[in-house]
């Protein structure tokens, strides 16, 4: 059986794999998975459950049982709009710590894999090459230095008003990093077959034509 093509992005927090991942899907015109949206999502309605971060069990169950849906650029946990709520810091923290949970990483594990639709997919994550698609058709690593990513979110935040403290969000990012690396399930890696991209000093825009060179050549 011939399945969709993947373009699986992994990258560690704010290296800009979303925003890529996103605009590659767009010129494509493939389905695009954010998964960290997923765990978020997790985050969001264990916080909502009062349901303890470090309870991988409990959090598994809840996993398999939320009612996920992205509607028209809407991400709906269930029936309730919650697009914005899932993008605040501490949502983003929870989330990486219940990402380290098998039993969460488990239950999402189908739920990724659906949108695997024709005619293809753009996914991006820490695992996406490694343990969801290792059969995909391009494999890119996006990284950037810690400074850099810490530097981008603080302007994201401050372009949505939201108070930050750059010093604050470099901590931040560097304690993500080792636990996305650290962990037992599913660690962030580069696979041994996938493109590393290094946009520190990159636009947006060269770090998606880049990418798009790449599936081209790949596909020709």
């Amino acid at each position: 059986m011939n399945f969709p093509p993947v373009i699986a992005i992994d990258g560690p927090t704010a290296s800009g794999k979303g925003t890529v991942a996103s605009l590659v899907a767009e010129k494509l015109g493939f389905h695009y998975l954010d998964s960290g949206a997923l765990y978020r999502l997790v985050a969001l309605g264990s916080q909502k459950a009062s349901i303890d971060p470090q309870n991988g069990s409990e959090l598994g169950i809840l996993a398999k049982n939320l009612v996920i849906s992205f509607k028209n650029g809407q991400i709906l946990l269930n029936s309730e709009d919650v697009t914005e709520a899932i993008r605040t810091e501490s949502v983003g923290l929870c989330a990486s710590i219940i990402a380290a949970h098998p039993e969460v990483r488990q239950a999402l594990v189908g739920v990724q894999r659906s949108f695997r639709q024709s005619p293809g997919l753009v996914a991006d994550g820490r695992d996406m090459a490694s343990v969801l698609f290792p059969d995909a058709a391009l494999k890119v690593f996006l990284t950037a230095t810690a400074e850099a990513r810490a530097e981008r979110r603080y302007k994201q935040l401050i372009a949505k008003g939201i108070s930050a403290k750059l010093v604050d969000l470099l901590h931040d990012l560097q304690v993500r990093d080792a636990r996305d690396s650290s962990r037992g399930a599913a660690p962030l890696i580069v696979a041994a077959d996938a493109k590393v991209l290094e946009t520190s000093e990159l636009s947006i825009d060269q770090a998606v034509k880049t990418v798009l060179d790449w599936y081209q050549s790949k596909a020709a």
